[in-house]
């Protein structure tokens, strides 16, 4: 009922930026919750960052000051701005989306992931 699709990875420098996006379609009304997570090879997938309907953002302490989410709620797009990027946020990224209202009036009972997307951060 609701596909993401997510855009914006590759590879980059260190002290680089990247821009991920992640849209979302499907019998969408709304997006109360829009997340990124990461994943690093050998690594548990782990939070990054969220936004909530009501303007509310929280961040890992390892990328605040230096990520911002965004959300663009008629395109239904979560962003996902990175700035400063060092070797150690090289990972998979993947979008999240919960408490997803559809056009019926109905809250979607389980969390939406995307694919995933490549961020390397190398030299």
């Amino acid at each position: 009922q609701v596909h993401l699709v997510e855009s914006g990875g590759g590879l980059v420098q260190p002290g680089g930026s990247l821009r991920l996006s992640c849209a979302a379609s499907g019998n969408i009304f709304a997006i109360d919750v829009g997340a990124w997570f990461r994943q690093a090879p050998g690594k548990q997938r782990e939070f990054v960052a969220r936004t909530t309907e009501g303007g509310i953002t929280e961040y890992a302490d390892s990328v605040k000051g230096r990520f911002t989410i965004s959300r663009d709620t008629a395109k239904k797009t979560v962003y996902l701005r990175m700035n400063s990027l060092r070797p150690e946020d090289t990972a998979v990224y993947f979008c999240n989306v919960d408490r997803v209202l559809t056009s019926t009036g109905d809250y979607l009972p389980q969390p939406y992931w995307g694919q995933g997307t490549q961020v390397t951060v190398s030299s």
